[in-house]
């Protein structure tokens, strides 16, 4: 269970970093929030909320992993896992809005 939730956090830090970004630079950006959902844009300010709720809950995970492990960060199989997440889930939004802004999706 420690592995998923690890896994997950770095799910969610991933994909806080791009709606981070577009809200600060006041880019309208796709979320779960708009219409079609993943594929239409919301305002700045939902991407904004929507980052922000990604990092503060794949970061509130964190500190509960922490405490389970003796090892440093980068020797943990659970921040391997975080990483894995996190990597998935960049290679997976790289490759899904690569597609959009070339037109094919």
């Amino acid at each position: 269970m420690l592995f998923l939730l690890s896994f997950f956090s770095g799910v969610l830090v991933c994909n806080s970093i791009p709606h981070l970004a577009a809200g600060l630079r006041g880019e309208a950006f796709p979320t779960p929030f708009a219409r079609p959902r993943g594929v239409g844009l919301s305002s700045p300010l939902v991407n904004m909320v929507w980052g922000w709720a990604n990092l503060f809950i794949g970061l509130a995970i964190l500190p509960r992993l922490v405490l389970f492990s003796s090892l440093p960060p980068l020797y943990n199989s659970l921040f391997l896992c975080f990483a894995l997440g996190f990597l998935l889930s960049g290679l997976y939004l790289a490759y899904h809005f690569g597609k959009r802004r070339a037109g094919r999706g």
